[in-house]
């Protein structure tokens, strides 16, 4: 089940949250972050990055839960200066290494489509490393390549610099 996270319901789903972003760290996902990474790293992220956005009310938060709890998680952040007010961008997909290949992004990423719509954007953008599984699954839902930037992000494992594709899918 997918469902829109707000302010109220976000302590009770830190834990979750911690451990999806501490997992796909660990599994090599390119999300900002490199190794070493600890569950508090990840607690701060979302308690320090998140909450903050949603009290704001700067970003959405949507959840994909099974029956023991959070297995995945995105973002919509509206772009907001006034010349973007069309404009929104996809961030943190993350799906639990224990729950992937089972549809969660997919169903998450349907999910951030429909209330971007809701709210009247007609444009969404990501980036995402080149070498990224996430890069085919964005394809298959439509996202279009605006080009790639060698050097652009850190592994997550050692120093090696990796290129970055920027995607954009246009909202009828």
């Amino acid at each position: 089940m997918i469902t829109q996270l707000f302010e109220k319901s976000f302590d009770a789903a830190l834990d979750d949250l911690t451990e999806i972003l501490h997992g796909c760290v660990h599994t090599g996902a390119s999300i900002g972050f490199v190794l070493p990474f600890s569950q508090d790293d990840a607690r701060t992220y979302w308690e320090a990055t998140v909450r903050p956005g949603l009290v704001r009310k700067s970003l959405d938060l949507f959840v994909a839960y099974d029956g023991g709890g959070i297995v995945g998680t995105v973002q919509l952040i509206p772009a907001g200066m006034p010349n973007q007010t069309h404009r929104a961008d996809v961030a943190k997909l993350l799906v639990n290494p224990n729950a992937r290949r089972r549809g969660v992004g997919r169903s998450l990423m349907t999910a951030l489509i429909k209330r971007a719509s809701e709210l009247k954007r007609t444009l969404l953008v990501l980036d995402t490393r080149s070498s990224d599984p996430s890069r085919m699954l964005y394809q298959t839902m439509g996202f279009e390549i605006a080009g790639e930037v060698p050097d652009y992000c850190r592994n997550p494992f050692d120093d090696r610099l990796e290129p970055t594709t920027f995607m954009y899918k246009r909202l009828d």
